[in-house]
């Protein structure tokens, strides 16, 4: 394969969840007329909490796809040891991007954080009515309930001690995990996420890090805050890392060693990848206990849902034209082309902006706020094209992508995988 080969994905179709409802047909002759029987939601069947099911109804999932189904009861097996701490499963999860994977360790974290929330609210209920009798009993007025404090007044700062971390290695990853956990605790009543990555404001996250439960952050700007003592990690009890192929690539095995000493105390450690590769298995020997593997969909196995065609080219023009002309396809909703380097990702974005292409580029040499206005344009359907490279790309989710052209070959098989996959 040459440099000047190009390659194209189309995606028929791609969803987070499994969304599949059979439905009876309504126009058949001579049928006689039946009733229709709402197929169950499956999430119920996981145990989870009511709350937590409300928000996956309201985002219109009625399913939970494999790797669901395999992660999120093993994740939620407390097993009583002593009748009061549970003992919690290290789960190895290879799984490719499109399965639904964030939300297999969002759900069985949010359970556990939601209901240890409920019996803390139980317990100190129980404690205030024992001094309620008690100053009854000596005929003395009943206690004063304690005042929340304003997390915002800064003669109120303490630093955070969030029960459960979520790492993932690019910025817009992170953006996308912590969006998907805000929709999901939109039920639950005094569940706070946060999300802290590099390029944004230190004081806008630290006050957004107040009274977090729950933290998505990229390992630089986490130790950051840590190191500067805006936030304490030794409370976390549930630590995921998302993508820990990546995270490798990117350099930041240093950061995860230091991350799981200072969250050595922790109940349940998952970690997300797209292999079990041997190094993925060397960093899992360092930070987790006798993990249990859970395999999703391996490389070998095809995408069914995305059809993948080979185009050759003679030459670097002659490239370029081919790409010009599969844009031009009526059949393209929005589409994700992929470039080598920054160099290429802009000049590719400029010379498809002036063929009259509504084309942007996402790279990491821009700023973060440029980042994030250009995916929410792509989102919102103001831009039909993204020109992006591989590490600025990661973690992209946007259902009305139909097409996915790779300009600029990856270095490795698995990155491939990760692109046609969203």
């Amino acid at each position: 394969m040459t440099d000047a080969t190009l390659a194209a994905g189309e995606i028929s179709s791609a969803e987070n969840f499994s969304n599949d409802i059979n439905l009876l047909p309504n126009d058949a002759p001579d049928a006689p007329e039946a009733e229709v029987v709402e197929t169950p939601n499956g999430f119920v069947t996981l145990g989870l909490a009511p709350e937590l099911i409300a928000a996956v109804k309201d985002l219109g999932f009625t399913q939970p796809t494999t790797v669901q189904l395999k992660t999120i009861p093993l994740a939620m097996q407390g097993v009583s040891t002593d009748g009061s701490k549970a003992k919690f499963i290290d789960l190895m999860v290879s799984s490719q991007t499109g399965s639904g994977k964030t939300a297999a360790f969002l759900l069985p974290v949010l359970h556990t954080l939601l209901k240890q929330q409920e019996q803390v609210e139980i317990d100190a209920r129980a404690e205030y009515e024992r001094a309620v009798a008690e100053a009854a009993e000596k005929g003395e007025a009943p206690p004063k309930r304690a005042k929340r404090k304003d997390p915002t007044n800064p003669r109120h700062f303490s630093a955070p001690t969030p029960g459960a971390l979520i790492v993932c290695p690019t910025r817009e990853l992170a953006q996308q995990v912590a969006h998907d956990a805000i929709d999901l605790v939109q039920h639950c009543r005094g569940l706070r996420v946060a999300n802290i990555v590099g390029g944004m404001p230190y004081q806008l996250q630290i006050a957004k890090l107040q009274n977090a439960n729950l933290v998505v952050a990229t390992p630089g700007r986490l130790l950051d805050l840590q190191r500067s003592m805006q936030i304490k990690l030794d409370q976390v009890q549930f630590l995921v890392v998302d993508e820990a192929d990546r995270m490798l690539d990117l350099g930041f095995s240093d950061d995860l060693a230091e991350i799981n000493q200072l969250t050595i105390d922790r109940k349940q450690t998952m970690m997300f990848s797209a292999t079990f590769a041997p190094r993925i298995q060397q960093l899992a020997a360092r930070v987790m206990r006798e993990p249990q593997r859970i395999t999703v969909d391996s490389p070998q196995e095809k995408h069914a849902n995305i059809k993948q065609v080979l185009f050759w080219a003679d030459n670097a023009q002659h490239k370029r034209k081919l790409l010009d002309h599969w844009l031009r396809d009526s059949t393209i909703n929005q589409a994700i082309v992929f470039a080598s380097t920054q160099i290429e990702c802009d000049g590719l974005a400029n010379d498809l902006q002036q063929e009259g292409f509504d084309a942007v580029a996402l790279h990491g040499a821009l700023s973060q706020g440029l980042r994030n206005r250009r995916l929410m344009a792509l989102r919102q359907g103001q831009v039909q094209i993204l020109v992006a490279t591989d590490v600025a790309a990661r973690g992209i989710d946007v259902p009305t992508v139909t097409h996915v052209f790779n300009f600029g070959l990856p270095m490795k098989a698995e990155d491939y995988t990760h692109r046609i996959g969203r």
